[in-house]
């Protein structure tokens, strides 16, 4: 201990002395109105260095205060972010409920003005390949849904079930290279047969005298068991009539889109 006393001691009497000037000068500031040599000397000393941590002091509490607002930025742009993708994902949903909604409309608006029991049904798949043209829907023969029966939306002719199986049935889509459907024009009633020929279908065995135009509706004749008489098919793309022979060349756009496909009907019996 007086060892340590003895090798600190000249700090401890400068800071003993400084403190006692402090405290003279303290006391001092408050008994006389003038400044003396000593308190100038004093002043123009630590002024500075006053300022200079004052400055230091105001930075950092600057920086700190920046730091914090950006933070404080930043999650409420990630909130206004979180909460934007939360608005997107309802008004996306709620977008696909109002369209569903219209699909079903339509189809119930197709549904109350036929004479034939309907039984609605869900497209949960397609076939991909280029051989065939088929659907895949979520009723089968537990529901009533037979070979043969025949499938359509409120725009027109789909198809035929081919497949039939508990609860899932494939429709043969009639843009399918071996799908006929017996049709005419309902204009002037000239009958043929739709056939299909991939994304179109052409109207086989029109006779070359009757009268074919672009825009001219196709529907169903009702001839052949399988669709009732006068369901939608298309509209005549295009007209050829060759200087000889029997019958025209005719293309017919279908007026289903195919692509789209997600609710059908299948027609259960034939009209009494």
């Amino acid at each position: 201990m007086w060892e340590w006393w003895h090798k600190n001691r000249p700090l401890l009497l400068g800071g003993v002395l400084l403190l006692a000037a402090l405290l003279w000068y303290s006391v001092n500031l408050r008994q006389q109105d003038e400044t003396n040599f000593l308190e100038g000397v004093v002043l123009r000393a630590t002024g500075p260095i006053q300022s200079g941590l004052d400055q230091m002091i105001n930075g950092a509490a600057d920086l700190w205060g920046r730091y914090l607002y950006l933070i404080e930025t930043a999650e409420d742009n990630r909130q206004l972010i979180e909460e934007n993708r939360t608005l997107r994902a309802v008004l996306t949903a709620s977008d696909e409920v109002r369209l569903e909604n219209q699909r079903l409309r339509l189809l119930l608006d197709f549904k109350e003005a036929q004479e034939i029991a309907t039984l609605p049904a869900l497209v949960i798949a397609e076939d991909a390949s280029s051989w065939f043209r088929t659907v895949t829907i979520d009723k089968g023969s537990e529901h009533g849904v037979t070979e043969g029966l025949p499938v359509v939306v409120a725009e027109g002719v789909v198809g035929r079930v081919v497949r039939s199986s508990p609860r899932y049935s494939r429709v043969l889509l009639i843009t399918d290279a071996s799908s006929a459907v017996a049709s005419l024009l309902q204009n002037n009633r000239a009958r043929g047969v739709c056939r299909g020929q991939g994304e179109q279908l052409v109207f086989d065995f029109v006779l070359r005298q009757e009268e074919a135009k672009i825009g001219d509706r196709v529907v169903t004749s009702g001839m052949g068991g399988v669709f009732p008489k006068g369901l939608v098919i298309g509209k005549i793309k295009s007209v050829v009539r060759q200087k000889f022979g029997l019958f025209q060349e005719i293309e017919v756009a279908p007026s289903v889109d195919f692509s789209h496909l997600e609710e059908v009907l299948v027609l259960l019996r034939s009209p009494q």
